[in-house]
């Protein structure tokens, strides 16, 4: 190798590999090419040289160049990105400053689809969406060559949100932003909405079951199985967490045109003289990008209005004469660079672990298009992103404000949103009449004012739905996670196909006796009048008083109260921490006949005869599937809450409206995707749903193989002995069987379907109503209606709506959790820790309570 040339290895055909030391490049056809680069080498004669040898088509792929790049501090290696003539430079001269005697240097090949128009420069990196029709450019390195192609993201596009630096919630501007951005008008509420459209489009959920895999309760084993014929692409729960790192960037989409239409062009990605920007706020940002992707820092010496001064921080140092001065054109909001000296003479040898223009305001502009795709995005995954793009591991509080940023871009300011809740409900009113929204506000001293307590809501459809379901309701609580707090109260039916069924919400200030108490007054009054109503929740007070109260419409015999059996075992195993009488609880709970109920409750007595009086102090109709005369159709668990609370989990870091809005769109999806399905099955006369169908299917198969003796073919009573010599007497004139199973679940057992086959009977006669396919088509045959534009919504009137001070979050960083933790919250299998002191499980040395007994 001459004095001329460096010798670097490229490597193609497979795929980078990242570890916490190191990068590698593997793949079982991957290729090498060594070539001889000149010193002097750019950019693009590089490209055009790996373009050359490999013979890959440049008009079909475009290459994206990462460097195996040394740190100083050991035998590390990180990937170092190679897009431009400066980091070639300072590639090629890893030779020089370290022990490196050839480079390796690593190749993706990325297909371009459906471009739109040829990006100008050799720089940029085209990503494009797995489910996008339309190609979606990322701007990320300086200026462009030419003339920027018009994506219609303009500042001055109606359809185009302006974005708004400043942020209470989160705050983490730098001094150059000041007074930057005081002409620009955000309307937030439209942006808002227009986020939502875009979510909900881009994600893919299915039916979610009133018993979930994970938590598999009932006593029997058939959970909820998407129907084939169902379609899956409507709105509903969220894509997971992401799994690879790499695909964060093909889900980040390009929401800024950084320039548009620059005068005069430069191949080297600086900026020129004379180009012109949309506002001082897309000039700054496409200064941190350049900054970034240079590993520059810039200091800001003048920054107002009119006016922008930035110069390189090591100018004094290293007498880099780097520098950049633009101001606004007269009569617009549009900035020039009218002086500019360039490129960096200084170097940066080492990456820094932060980036002083890798600011909040930044990650939040990157990270935008992932909080739309996925609202529960953690600050984990962005810190990846970030790292992934840029190469700079930004700090934990840096992402978080960062990501509240964007939420408030997105969907509004939090306080704000209490205030322009009561419009949205007029709105939804509006177009969707014959809804229930229901205030709970505090007086105070301010004129035409009043204090955020409670709000609670259902929507018509759900109101007309319910008559159709089963006469069961699950109810549960879960925590706001936004800049205030409180609690999401949610009470859900169930379909005839063990489907979930969203009833009514409330938010309220938190989980009390008068919160719960009011709330089951709202259903009461506004929601329904079914009497009967079978309620399933857990055993917090709030509840269990409210459901006793006599003036509040839920005591016996006007409902029946029970217990989620996940909830009653837990406050079991919480008291006596034994596993083993855990399970023996959870199978007689399970149990359908007192015969085996009892059985159980004898083993657990003979073990503890504690925990047996623990549990003969609760009714064992609360928890009991034998003792519950048919309440509860089976339903064991509040699943069908927990489960929407699953579904609403990155909502409830939203402000209030989003939130509200979020439960529109998602029953509206459930609504349309469940009638489509009752609709086909009214059209291919299918009596029942596919639940019962697949249920009496299994049992029809069972009944063959049964004995049957015959007692009094009037009132037809039988003997059958099924093939374990279990005998059961099944009376078909009362429709019962000692089995009880027909009378829990609302369809008939295997004994009664043999003895209907013996005397020619139709067994479908014994199947509740609410299974039938008519029943399942008028639970979600009423219709939502699309939401008008907010300037045609009623005009609010009222008090202005405030959110209380006493609920706010106040201190940056993640908020403590407030959630009480019990053996629920531990996985199955889990591995407990062992004290290095006492040797006991469950605890370490730091909270040994045995400590002064070992010494």
């Amino acid at each position: 190798m001459s004095a001329s040339t460096i010798r670097v290895i490229c490597y193609y055909n497979g795929h980078i590999v990242r570890t916490k030391t190191d990068v590698e490049y593997e793949g079982s056809e991957t290729r090498i090419v060594p070539l001889k680069i000149p010193i002097e080498c750019t950019f693009q004669e590089l490209i055009d040289m790996i373009y050359s040898k490999t013979i890959i088509d440049k008009r079909r792929f475009k290459l994206v160049l990462i460097c195996k790049y040394p740190l100083r501090n050991g035998n590390r290696f990180q990937p170092f990105q190679v897009r431009d003539d400066s980091s070639v430079r300072e590639m090629l001269d890893l030779v020089n400053t370290t022990t490196i005697e050839e480079i390796e240097l690593f190749i993706k090949v990325v297909r371009v689809k459906a471009q739109l128009n040829q990006c100008v420069g050799g720089h940029e990196d085209v990503f494009v969406r797995n489910h996008d029709n339309v190609a979606q450019f990322d701007y990320g390195c300086g200026p462009s060559s030419g003339p920027v192609p018009d994506t219609g993201l303009h500042a001055d596009d109606e359809d185009s949100a302006d974005e708004e630096p400043n942020d209470e919630y989160g705050e983490d501007v730098d001094d150059e932003c000041d007074g930057a951005d005081a002409d620009v008008e955000v309307d937030r509420h439209a942006s808002f909405l227009r986020a939502f459209n875009q979510a909900l489009e881009n994600e893919q959920g299915v039916y979610v079951s009133a018993q979930a895999p994970s938590c598999d309760v009932s006593n029997h084993p058939d959970d909820e199985t998407l129907d084939e014929s169902s379609p899956v692409t409507y709105h509903l729960p969220p894509t997971p967490q992401f799994q690879h790192v790499e695909n964060l960037d093909i889900a980040v989409a390009s929401c800024w045109t950084p320039w548009v239409q620059p005068t005069t062009g430069n191949s080297s990605g600086e900026f020129v003289i004379g180009q012109v920007f949309n506002s001082k706020s897309d000039l700054q940002e496409a200064a941190k990008i350049y900054s970034i992707k240079a590993h520059q820092e810039y200091v800001v010496v003048a920054s107002t209005k009119k006016l922008l001064v930035l110069r390189c921080k090591k100018a004094k140092e290293c007498h880099c004469p780097w520098k950049l001065r633009a101001m606004v054109i007269k009569d617009t909001s549009l900035f020039v660079i009218n002086k500019y000296t360039g490129p960096h003479t200084c170097v940066n040898p080492c990456l820094n672990r932060n980036h002083h223009q890798l600011d909040s305001q930044l990650v939040s502009t990157h990270i935008k298009a992932l909080i739309q795709a996925q609202f529960t995005l953690s600050t984990a995954a962005i810190q990846a992103s970030v790292m992934e793009k840029w190469g700079y591991q930004i700090s934990y509080k840096k992402a978080l404000d960062g990501k509240h940023k964007a939420i408030r871009q997105l969907f509004g300011d939090f306080s704000q949103s209490y205030t322009q809740l009561p419009r949205l409900f007029l709105g939804i009113e509006q177009s969707n009449p014959g809804g229930a929204v229901v205030w709970k506000t505090c007086e105070t001293n301010m004129p035409n004012t009043e204090i955020f307590q409670r709000v609670f809501w259902s929507f018509k459809p759900s109101i007309e739905g319910f008559q159709h379901c089963r006469p069961v309701m699950s109810i549960d609580g879960t925590h706001l996670y936004g800049k205030y707090k409180g609690k999401l109260l949610i009470a859900m039916g169930c379909d005839g196909n063990n489907q979930l069924f969203p009833l009514a919400f409330a938010i309220t200030e938190g989980e009390n006796n008068d919160s719960w108490g009011w709330f089951l007054a709202c259903i009461r009054n506004h929601v329904t009048q079914r009497p009967g109503i079978c309620v399933i929740s857990d055993r917090h007070p709030g509840i269990m008083a409210a459901m006793v109260d006599p003036h509040l419409g839920w005591a016996t015999p006007f409902a029946y109260h029970r217990i989620c059996m996940r909830h009653f075992a837990s406050n079991f195993m919480t008291r006596f921490k034994d596993k083993i009488l855990k399970n023996l609880v959870c199978r007689a709970a399970l149990a359908s006949t007192e015969r085996k109920f009892k059985k159980h409750m004898n083993t657990i007595g003979r073990i503890n005869s504690g925990a047996l009086q623990w549990l003969e102090a609760v009714p064992f109709q609360l928890w009991a599937l034998s003792h519950d005369g048919g309440r509860r159709y089976g339903l064991m668990t509040t699943n069908i809450s927990e489960v929407f609370n699953s579904v609403l989990k990155g909502a409830r870091s939203l402000p209030v409206t989003a939130l509200v809005l979020l439960t529109f769109f998602r029953l509206n999806g459930y609504f349309v995707a469940r009638r489509e399905v009752g609709a086909n099955r009214l059209a291919s006369t299918e009596q029942f749903t596919p639940y019962v169908d697949a249920q009496i299917q299994g049992r029809v198969v069972k009944a063959g193989s049964m004995e049957i003796v015959l007692y009094d073919h009037e009132k037809g009573i039988f003997h059958v002995k099924s093939r374990r010599g279990r005998t059961h007497r099944v009376s078909l004139h009362e429709k019962t069987c000692t089995c009880v199973k027909t009378l829990i679940y609302g369809f008939p057992c295997s004994h009664i379907i043999s003895a209907c086959q013996h005397r020619c009977v139709d067994f479908r006669l014994f199947v509740d109503r609410y299974y039938t396919t008519q029943s399942y088509y008028d639970t979600w045959a009423p219709l939502f209606h699309p939401i008008f534009n907010e300037d045609e919504w009623p005009l609010y009137d009222g008090t202005v709506i405030v959110p209380p001070e006493s609920m706010r979050r106040f201190g940056s960083g993640r908020p403590k959790s407030t959630r009480l933790h019990n053996e629920m919250d531990v996985r199955e299998g889990k591995t407990l820790n062992r004290c290095g002191l006492c040797k006991q499980l469950g605890h370490n040395r730091r909270s040994c309570k045995n400590v002064n007994q070992v010494q």
